[in-house]
């Protein structure tokens, strides 16, 4: 069983930077994959960025050149740099780990909030 905590949401100004944090915990796991996506209210959940566990990236066009996603192996915690926050950054923000128990799985944060308001 993998349990996935989320941080680092809050409220920041138009062209602000905000830093997501998710440290997953848990035993007899192997990460694949760890990603980040989001949900506005009233749309779909989308992907925003993904990375596996040989470093590859991919990013929403949406996002690119503004937000990075990075991860620390040892710590089990991916993170998401986001600057030049824009308003219809404004969702709530899940992160996604993709692993391999007895078999392929994956697990959701409980979701942190991201209001981009002036």
């Amino acid at each position: 069983q993998v349990q996935l905590v989320e941080s680092g949401g809050g409220l920041v100004q138009p062209g602000g930077s905000l830093r997501l944090s998710c440290a997953a915990s848990g035993s007899g796991f192997s990460i694949i994959v760890m990603g980040w996506y989001r949900q506005a209210p009233g749309k779909e959940r989308e992907l925003v960025a993904t990375i596996t566990n040989g470093g590859s990236t991919n990013y929403a066009d949406s996002v690119k050149g503004r937000f990075t996603i990075s991860r620390d192996n040892a710590k089990n915690t991916v993170y998401l740099q986001m600057n030049s926050l824009k308003l219809e950054d404004t969702a709530v923000y899940y992160c996604n780990i993709i692993v391999v128990t007895t078999t392929l799985g994956d697990y959701w944060g409980q979701g942190t909030q991201v209001t981009v308001s002036s």
